[in-house]
């Protein structure tokens, strides 16, 4: 039995770690299995991870749905099988002529609404298996493309060597976005092609780099924030009173709320406590997780 307490821990992966490696090691600090990661982080990836413990595992879908920010460096000049510098060259051309303010209107091209093809190795699921396993197996994989938002591609620098072009970048963007494909359009729209160097994720939704811990720090003493300080940080919070509290605890609709369309409220009792995740139906709030109590019997 684990005495560490439900809550969120912040990661700060890294590189050549999987999302997977990760929840594992956490796993054997908290000495729980109950250890699940909100979004997963490609192996050369390196930044924020967050993982819930216990019964905020069951958190994670909402706290992956918000939006993300990246630092990336995109390599202009060669295009590879995997959008990233893990595949073989699939192309080059010389980009040394481009200048900046090329660049700089090509990525502006990708900001706002926009349909993006994921890349063909990433953890998309087509007909049951993930594409990158079709694509190791050997087969050609074409994956749809879908909508995704991208606030913004900030350039902070831009670097020539020989043929290529390094183009450091923070990125702004809905869950779902692939940051490999943006290097891939990207490089595309000036002709010369483009992949990914490097890539650090540095927020996820209110959780930075700033309370991000490393695996050795990890080690030391595990960094959990509890379910009622997570709720307050992500979602807009509704209070009730101590009757609704106990219809709250088992799930029952609130008649006649007003929570608006934005997504998850977070509904506390009088004493600040998090019972649960609801969300507006029609005239009433119905509940997508309740919270208040622990009925796993591991203690967590």
């Amino acid at each position: 039995m684990s005495d560490v307490p439900s809550g969120i821990v912040v990661v700060d992966k890294p590189p050549g770690w999987t999302s997977h490696d990760v929840v594992a090691r956490v796993r054997r600090l908290a000495g729980t299995r109950r250890v699940g990661h909100a979004g997963t982080l490609d192996p050369m990836a390196t930044g924020v991870l967050v993982l819930g413990v216990g019964r905020a595992t069951r958190l994670l879908g909402h706290l992956a749905a918000t939006d993300k920010e990246y630092a990336a460096t995109i390599r202009l000049g060669e295009s590879t099988i995997t959008d990233d510098a893990e595949g073989e060259t699939a192309g080059s051309a010389d980009a040394s002529g481009l200048d900046d303010a090329d660049i700089r209107a090509a990525a502006g091209r990708f900001v706002g609404h926009i349909e993006q093809v994921p890349s063909a190795v990433s953890a998309v699921k087509v007909d049951g298996r993930r594409a990158y396993q079709r694509v190791r197996a050997g087969e050609d994989v074409v994956l749809k493309p879908r909508s995704v938002h991208v606030a913004g591609i900030e350039i902070s620098g831009v670097r020539r060597e020989g043929t290529t072009v390094d183009v450091d970048v923070s990125v702004t963007c809905s869950s779902g976005t692939y940051i490999r494909a943006l290097a891939r359009d990207i490089g595309s729209t000036l002709g010369v092609g483009g992949h990914l160097t490097r890539l650090r994720r540095t927020r996820v939704g209110v959780f930075s780099l700033a309370e991000a811990r490393s695996l050795e720090e990890s080690e030391r003493g595990l960094v959990v924030v509890p379910l009622d300080e997570v709720a307050r940080r992500a979602f807009a919070t509704y209070g009730v009173n101590a009757e609704q509290a106990v219809w709250v605890t088992h799930g029952r609709p609130l008649r006649d709320t007003d929570f608006g369309p934005e997504g998850p409220v977070a509904i506390v009792d009088p004493e600040g406590r998090f019972l649960a995740l609801y969300e507006q139906r029609g005239r009433d709030a119905r509940a997508l997780a309740v919270f208040a109590a622990d009925t796993s019997g591991t203690g967590v």
